[in-house]
């Protein structure tokens, strides 16, 4: 990890190919939570953040694509700058207060600092595979 820059995790490797495919919610129908547990139930791998994979509005979102990408697993993402009720929704449904916010089969992993922590000691890679 670079000294002098904390995004810049996987150093200066090459760009790793993007895997990440950002959605829009077709069906807006129905209670708040039945559309965040849509959005999180359309892939294994589900990603709320600032942005999309291919622009990324905010250091920590673009990150967290850095190290999926590198990992090499499909996911999907949903910009939560577009949706001001998903935005603030998803983070009562989680109870986790930032973005961005990563979802395996479901279950909230974390933000940034976690994903990151995860990323270093191998456990990223050992729950999204």
């Amino acid at each position: 990890m670079s000294d002098n820059d904390p995004f810049k995790i996987l150093g200066d490797q090459s760009v790793p190919e993007k895997n990440g495919m950002p959605i829009h919610e077709e069906d807006q129908s129905g209670e708040l939570k039945d559309r965040i547990e849509r959005l999180i139930s359309s892939s294994d791998i589900f990603l709320f953040m600032k942005g999309t994979p291919d622009f990324p509005q905010c250091g920590f979102s673009a990150n967290v694509i850095g190290l999926l990408n590198s990992l090499g697993v499909q996911y999907r993402t949903f910009d939560i700058l577009s949706d001001m009720d998903i935005r603030q929704g998803v983070k009562e449904y989680a109870n986790w207060p930032t973005y961005p916010q990563l979802w395996v089969k479901g279950e909230m992993i974390g933000g940034n600092d976690i994903i990151t922590e995860m990323f270093h000691s191998g456990d990223l890679e050992k729950a999204l595979k």
